[in-house]
């Protein structure tokens, strides 16, 4: 398959023909159909109603702290602003605020398709829960269940397993389950019976 080989000469002109045209659209754009229709049907997606697929674009880089002038108070181990790392990918990022925007929609996946110096850009796949279409269907339809409204906002799509550490197993990931911070929390209570 075409996309299997990215560093082809037809692929690569094509990916800087595409870049230019995304440069010149909106950050956030509903498109027709999926430009990768392999890795979207992988990722979820079905040629039928309901499924809608949004492209959106994220700067690339780390994160800078947003401190007003550079001035981070405090001890000299926050004081950093420039060399930072974001905890999220940009793949998540990107879900985020498809799911902002779209907020009667629901996040299944989302895939990477381009980049250029200063962008990266991906494609979300969103799901309407309230379409007959997906409501009858039942290898879909448990995305209509109110529990996963704002899924990519909880870490709960594959971007998001995948920054929590959660493709992980082993010693690596001792402390990712069932969360970090529930983990953290169960090795730090003291627990005391109410009569001791």
């Amino acid at each position: 398959h075409i996309w299997n080989k990215k560093q082809r000469d037809v692929m690569r002109f094509s990916q800087r023909i595409r870049a230019w045209e995304y440069r010149q659209s909106h950050r956030m754009v509903r498109v027709p159909r999926p430009t990768r229709p392999d890795k979207a049907r992988r990722m979820g997606y079905k040629n039928k109603q309901g499924f809608v697929i949004w492209r959106v674009r994220v700067r690339r880089g780390g994160r800078k702290r947003p401190v007003a002038k550079g001035i981070c108070y405090g001890k000299p181990k926050t004081a950093g602003v420039n060399q930072l790392k974001n905890k999220k990918n940009l793949l998540d990022i990107a879900e985020g605020r498809v799911g902002r925007h779209c907020g009667n929609m629901r996040v299944l996946n989302s895939y990477w398709i381009n980049n250029d110096a200063l962008y990266k850009y991906f494609e979300v796949i969103l799901v309407d829960p309230m379409h007959k279409a997906i409501r009858r269907d039942p290898r879909i339809n448990w995305i209509c269940n109110a529990v996963h409204k704002h899924r990519e906002a909880r870490g709960l799509t594959s971007a998001g397993r995948k920054h929590r550490g959660l493709y992980k197993k082993g010693h690596s990931a001792s402390k990712a389950r069932p969360s970090v911070r529930a983990n953290w929390k169960r090795r730090n209570l003291v627990k005391f019976w109410r009569y001791r």
